[in-house]
């Protein structure tokens, strides 16, 4: 874990923090806090806001449905963003989920849907991804909580590209790769910010797959020998580019 105490429990919310600034709860946070878990008055619990930082506080209860969060002390300073956006085709409920929460576990600075011609998914439920990213901080201890961003279809994506992305370099998973190994074509990139692209469950059309090569901020890189599902290759990906260039090392 990377919190200092995974018995403590922790909750995100929205309010700034600081010490002795006591936070309302919100009846479901109310309810858990005092029905699920069955904490007392006093009791600690761990909170954050991903912006200030991670405080200690006390539960103050007021009657039998609403308490208050009262910041002792700061347990760990917010940390800077990390830079890494992630950009995925959605997949059908609870694939998705899980996706979503291993990004945010892998440490993914934002993430954004991206529709390709092969997505399956239709319509793309943009808060249950935000309560995902929510939870999955929570659980993980992680401070920064990734913003995620309205759906994009590629092609707009890679039209603006250079605009809204200046100096970013886009990875993108493809299995078509004549080399398994992708560690050498990261270890070659140059310093920068990066963006990872994970294609849909049918994977990137042919014409897809020309239009992202010929690209010039695009490197496509493998993800061994193995077809993976789109969810696995996720998980993958973000592990060796964290393991070989980003924050693992």
């Amino acid at each position: 874990m990377a919190h200092s105490d995974f018995r403590t429990p922790r909750l995100f919310v929205t309010a700034d923090l600081a010490p002795g600034m006591a936070v309302p709860l919100e009846r479901e946070q109310a309810n858990y806090l005092l029905n699920v878990l069955r904490l007392a008055d006093g009791a600690a619990v761990l909170v954050f806001n991903g912006r200030d930082g991670e405080f200690r506080t006390r539960i103050a209860v007021h009657g039998k449905r609403a308490a208050a969060l009262v910041p002792e002390e700061r347990s760990r300073p917010q940390p800077a963003d990390p830079d890494l956006l992630y950009l995925f085709a959605p997949l059908k409920h609870a694939r998705l989920d899980y996706m979503v929460q291993k990004a945010v576990e892998m440490g993914v600075g934002r993430m954004r849907p991206v529709m390709t011609r092969h997505t399956q998914a239709s319509r793309v439920n943009l808060d249950r991804m935000r309560a995902n990213v929510i939870e999955a901080a929570e659980q993980c201890g992680v401070l920064h909580v990734p913003p995620v961003e309205d759906d994009i279809a590629l092609d707009r994506l890679l039209a603006g590209w250079e605009a809204a992305e200046p100096g970013r370099r886009l990875l993108f998973c493809d299995e078509a790769e004549d080399t398994t190994d992708p560690v050498p074509a990261l270890q070659a990139l140059g310093p920068g910010p990066l963006a990872l692209l994970i294609g849909p469950e049918g994977g990137f059309s042919a014409d897809e797959r020309r239009g992202l090569r010929a690209l010039p901020y695009v490197t496509a890189i493998p993800l061994g020998p193995r077809i993976l599902r789109a969810d696995t290759a996720a998980v993958a990906a973000l592990a060796v580019i964290q393991a070989t260039i980003g924050d693992w090392r």
